[in-house]
């Protein structure tokens, strides 16, 4: 049986590569490491290994994310504080819709944003429940 320690790094196939950097880098506050031409793409970093995510840009006749597709639900991303996470949702709220509000959970709370059809970031904080 394989057994990894973490997951390296997440691809997203996206429409616009310089639309995605900008949310990536500009609202999320991610690192640009590398570019590429072909595919035309672009790898971020959070600064702890080389790359978290990276976006790999799709040409315009590709067919669009469907709601009852197959494929990924969601990224977290991890933040360190309930508070953080009130921020994250006030900013993410600020630039689109569909994004619930932070929710209390057994283990972790989490804002969930809807970034299109299909797929999702949510930001989380981990906590443990004491007692």
């Amino acid at each position: 049986m394989i057994r990894p320690n973490k997951v390296g790094h997440v691809v997203l196939k996206v429409r616009d590569v310089a639309r995605a950097e900008q949310f990536y880098t500009e609202v999320l506050g991610f690192e640009v490491v590398m570019r590429l031409k072909r595919p035309r793409g672009v790898f971020f970093t959070l600064g702890e290994q080389h790359h978290d995510i990276a976006v790999l840009e799709m040409p315009a006749e590709a067919e669009p994310v469907k709601d009852n597709q197959v494929g990924l639900h969601h990224v977290a991303l991890q933040v360190g504080s309930f508070a953080e996470l009130q921020e994250c949702y006030r900013t993410l709220k600020a630039i689109t819709s569909g994004l619930r509000p932070p929710s209390t959970m057994v283990l972790l709370r989490a804002s969930i944003l809807r970034i299109r059809r299909g797929t999702a970031l949510s930001c989380i904080v981990m906590s443990v429940k004491m007692g």
